[in-house]
């Protein structure tokens, strides 16, 4: 429905435009742009993660059904993304993993939180967190162990495991998400003005991240192969939200679960499949690229999944 278009999608997008506009225009720099995205990402999105998992009632949220469709649903994409690079466009195996990572990794925090929000209400965010919980740690696990094994070719697998422990344990998201299943498993809860003071953080952390990553999309262009880019936005927009329809409707997910698991799994690649590709130095140009196509594309591939979900 329009309605959906104007009052759930348009206000997230005006936020990333705002953004992308005023760096555009030079009226903030990029340095700034970089401050405000190192505040979002490094701070206030895991001090909200924090919060968020430390209150979650975990016996209702975290449904085996909906991780085993969420996460199915991703693995298949990544090796759609991986299989299809070297089948298809005939890249370099690293660049395939790369590729693949794009596919896998979907922008469940700054686009699937305040849409799926605006979209159902604060109160229906439960099975959101519940995958975000897992996702920087199954993502990048997987992309790195995938990678480390391509480079050293099954060999150095002492290596291997350090490499992949090193970068997820160096993520601030996952290290906001480990603090906040410590306390809800060990029952302490958070003391009322540290929860109110954290409260205040995360009001900015979501509108902040929005503004940034619009700014941050100024300095890419849709370069690359835009075959490739165009295979990425298709399995992210399109395959991935598929697949967990089929598995989730298969496994009989309650309304709310299901309505989550859609909305994450429909989202555009993250910023963190550049990130994943400029360490490794592959595909980056494709990976810049189906950030910033895919965001844009996802106006009307959000609009078509919220119609399907009614």
């Amino acid at each position: 429905m329009l309605q959906n278009l104007i009052e759930v999608i348009l206000p997230v997008f005006l936020v990333i435009g705002a953004g992308y506009v005023s760096t555009l225009l030079g009226y903030f720099k990029e340095n700034h742009i970089d401050g405000l995205m190192k505040f979002t990402q490094g701070f206030a999105i895991p001090c909200l993660l924090f919060l968020a998992i430390s209150h979650l009632d975990l016996s209702v949220s975290f449904d085996p059904k909906l991780l085993i469709s969420f996460y199915s649903a991703a693995a298949l994409c990544f090796c759609a993304g991986l299989f299809g690079a070297r089948l298809i466009f005939n890249r370099e195996w690293e660049d395939c993993v790369a590729i693949g990572f794009c596919c896998l990794f979907s922008n469940s925090v700054l686009l699937g939180l305040p849409i799926t929000e605006r979209a159902y209400g604060p109160e229906s965010l439960t099975g959101n967190y519940a995958v975000i919980a897992f996702h920087s740690p199954f993502c990048y696990g997987l992309g790195i162990t995938v990678m480390e094994v391509i480079r050293n070719r099954g060999h150095g697998g002492s290596r291997m495991v350090r490499s992949v422990l090193t970068a997820m344990f160096r993520n601030a998201l996952i290290v906001g998400i480990s603090l906040g299943f410590i306390v809800n498993l060990s029952g302490l809860g958070v003391p009322a003005v540290v929860d109110d003071a954290l409260g205040l953080v995360t009001r900015a952390a979501l509108p902040g991240a929005l503004f940034a990553l619009g700014g941050v999309l100024v300095k890419y262009r849709p370069e690359g192969d835009l075959r490739a880019i165009a295979f990425v936005c298709g399995v992210s927009l399109l395959l991935h939200p598929s697949l967990f329809w089929l598995f989730g409707s298969t496994l009989g997910l309650p309304q709310d679960l299901f309505r989550s698991g859609v909305m994450t799994a429909a989202m555009a690649p993250g910023f963190n499949a550049y990130i994943f590709a400029n360490i490794y130095g592959r595909a980056k140009r494709v990976a810049a690229s189906s950030v910033l196509l895919g965001t844009a594309v996802s106006i009307l591939s959000i609009w078509f999944w919220l119609t399907l979900l009614g």
